[in-house]
């Protein structure tokens, strides 16, 4: 990291990482003379990005001690100057099997900081009472967890809205749409420049940053670093009366499948899966090479927005179903379908730790990707992060966790951090496939 401050900054991406450091840039006096620029493929609110939805779990309840610190402080913000109003406190259920090795190290780790109010669930009885299920089937329920009230979520859409209303009124970033096609690189220098358009214009700058999210893959060759994996969302009507009631109730997050519940608003409840995802093996040229012919095969999202009647495959549909008949089998009875369906992008990595780091290769790119389906709820305090690792000031305990990898490992052998559940290895069109004449 050179201590010159640039004269010019492009952000490829306005999603949770991308918007975030913009935002911390416009802030730093240090920054005052420098060009911001975000750049992003589709128009704000992005449809497709995963930051955009009707809620995120906000929570500090993580297996490893440094996130459940950055997320305290991040949760200090959400409750009082950070979008504050989108932001709803009405517990977190960390359940499981009794083998979730996840739930006993995530709740050490939130006790051990002593801010939160968490209470030990015993038994799946105890779950049900806490959560206020009404079926008493184990496989949803869990037989062991905690709950944490000090946890909750956040309206994502109406909280990135916000954030950007918060950045425009400081009149310091130019926003651009206009999708990417590749990077300006100097292969003679390895030096990045800035990046082409897919309209065939360059917008360049002293420094480039990625936080494309999932579609980071296709700008660099993130094999055995990064992947984007595919997740099951699904939405059903709710009444008013129902909404009261649940509303009221923790999120409930089952860690043994991934699959959970969030408390409804605005009329629509919300169950979803937090697990290892659909892959989308897809054939591109090679991000970095100026060879066309040259070309690798990464997982890269395919979302509504390339085909608008994407649902989310008949594999993901039914867990979700099942999980929803486990918990509350009076709202998922036949005469209550999902009326909506979609399939959020994550970017993940080996570990579930974030890639937040200079380039090794290229000088005048850094990457903030990486978000592993836990990067929202940081929202508030990502991007002030991200900048502390661009001039060269990682926070301690992530000094090791956030840098490039120096190996790359094949995806097959990745470890994750242990929060994921549910099946491994579906491919999105073998499942797509599957799924027809059964939506």
């Amino acid at each position: 990291m050179s201590s010159t401050i640039p004269s010019s900054i492009l952000v490829v991406g306005s999603g949770a990482f991308g918007l975030s450091t913009a935002w911390a840039l416009c802030q730093r006096a240090e920054y005052k003379n420098t060009a911001i620029t975000v750049v992003d493929r589709q128009p704000f609110p992005t449809p497709d990005g995963s930051s955009i939805d009707t809620s995120r779990i906000i929570r500090p309840d993580y297996a490893a001690a440094p996130y459940t610190r950055l997320a305290t402080i991040a949760q200090k913000r959400w409750r009082t100057d950070f979008a504050p109003q989108h932001h709803h406190e009405t517990g977190l259920a960390v359940v499981g099997g009794r083998e979730q090795k996840y739930v006993s190290e995530s709740l050490a780790n939130v006790n051990a900081i002593g801010a939160d109010r968490t209470e030990v669930l015993g038994s799946s009885e105890d779950i049900r009472r806490v959560c206020g299920l009404e079926g008493k089937d184990e496989w949803g329920s869990g037989s062991t967890g905690y709950v944490n009230w000090s946890s909750g979520w956040a309206n994502a859409e109406g909280a990135m809205v916000w954030l950007r209303e918060e950045v425009e009124k400081l009149n310091r970033v130019k926003f651009v749409e206009a999708g990417v096609r590749k990077l300006l690189i100097d292969h003679k220098s390895s030096t990045v420049s800035g990046v082409r358009l897919i309209n065939g214009g360059e917008l360049k700058a002293d420094l480039t940053i990625l936080a494309a999210g999932a579609w980071t893959a296709s700008l660099i060759d993130l094999r055995g670093i990064c992947k984007a994996t595919g997740q099951a969302i699904c939405y059903m009507p709710i009444s008013t009366e129902e909404e009261s009631v649940l509303s009221k109730q923790p999120t409930i997050l089952n860690l043994s499948h991934g699959l959970f519940m969030i408390p409804p608003s605005n009329g629509l409840l919300k169950v979803a899966r937090h697990g290892h995802g659909y892959v989308n093996p897809t054939t591109i040229p090679h991000p970095e090479s100026d060879d066309p012919n040259e070309r690798i095969t990464v997982s890269l999202p395919f979302t509504h927005v390339d085909d608008p009647s994407q649902q989310v495959p008949y594999e993901g549909q039914k867990q979700c179903r099942d999980f929803l008949t486990s918990i509350h089998p009076s709202l998922a009875t036949p005469s209550r379908p999902f009326t909506k369906s979609k399939i959020c992008w994550y970017t993940d990595t080996r570990n579930g730790d974030f890639l937040i780091s200079y380039h090794p290769k290229y000088k005048g790119l850094f990457v903030a990707t990486g978000g592993s389906g836990h990067g929202f709820k940081f929202l508030p305090v990502i991007g002030d992060s991200i900048v502390e690792c661009i001039e060269g000031r990682t926070p301690e305990d992530f000094k090791g966790r956030w840098e490039w990898p120096k190996e790359r490992v094949p995806e097959e052998q990745w470890s994750g951090d242990g929060s994921r559940g549910g099946p491994v290895g579906m491919v999105l069109s073998e499942e797509m496939a599957k799924s027809r004449g059964k939506l």
